[in-house]
């Protein structure tokens, strides 16, 4: 088979990534000639090597689709910093691509960048929409807020300092509250709660704070 017939059939698959064994099926070849395509064609700039044992056709491909490829069979989500940003609560760009998961924690390294995955308990789980434009699974607002409480405990510290937050104008506080009783009553919750009050007076206190009059004029 020649590398145009391969990569109409790769194409064809409709899929944003692909991994060696859906070559090793839409070619109809054994695992290590599908690998050798795979690479033939990446070397030709007409796919792209993700990390080992996954590919794209797409040369646009939002990195943030990725996760659940990372994490698979496991479900993952972008959370935490990125999903903080994305919906202009955080003003940081992280420079790595944040992830909830139920896979174990820990960093990935690809050609589309890094990602930093945390593990959740399965009952704290969820919480995220997807982006009908790009697939995406991102968390909500209140979500991606609430992972980056619950995780601030852990052994790494690297959530244990937020930058400053601004909550959203649509930020749905029952949704907030659901995602707390689904932590188990102990130490963990009753910090996430404390912190959360923490911030939601901090907003508050910025909403009723007097915008400065405006300075009128010519200079002289």
């Amino acid at each position: 088979m020649n590398a145009a017939a391969a990569l109409a059939r790769l194409r064809a698959l409709s899929k944003p990534v692909l991994t060696t064994d859906d070559a090793v099926l839409a070619l109809g070849t054994e695992r290590s000639a599908a690998t050798h395509m795979l690479k033939r064609l990446a070397g030709a700039g007409l796919l792209k090597r993700i990390r080992h044992g996954l590919w794209t056709t797409d040369p646009n491909l939002d990195p943030l689709v990725l996760p659940e490829y990372l994490t698979a069979p496991l479900q993952s989500y972008v959370s935490l910093q990125s999903a903080l940003f994305f919906h202009g609560m955080v003003s940081q760009i992280p420079n790595v691509i944040f992830v909830a998961s139920l896979a174990q924690t820990r960093r990935v390294r690809t050609t589309l960048g890094t990602f930093s995955i945390h593990r959740l308990a399965p009952s704290f789980f969820g919480g995220y929409e997807i982006v009908k434009a790009s697939g995406v699974r991102l968390a909500t607002a209140e979500k991606a807020l609430l992972d980056s409480l619950y995780l601030a405990p852990t052994r790494s510290r690297l959530f244990a300092h937020l930058p400053e937050v601004e909550l959203p104008e649509q930020f749905d506080h029952d949704r907030l509250r659901y995602w707390v009783r689904r932590i188990p009553a102990g130490l963990r919750r009753k910090a996430v709660e404390q912190r959360l009050d923490a911030i939601l007076l901090a907003q508050r206190r910025r909403r009723l704070r007097p915008a400065r009059p405006r300075r009128t004029g010519a200079r002289t």
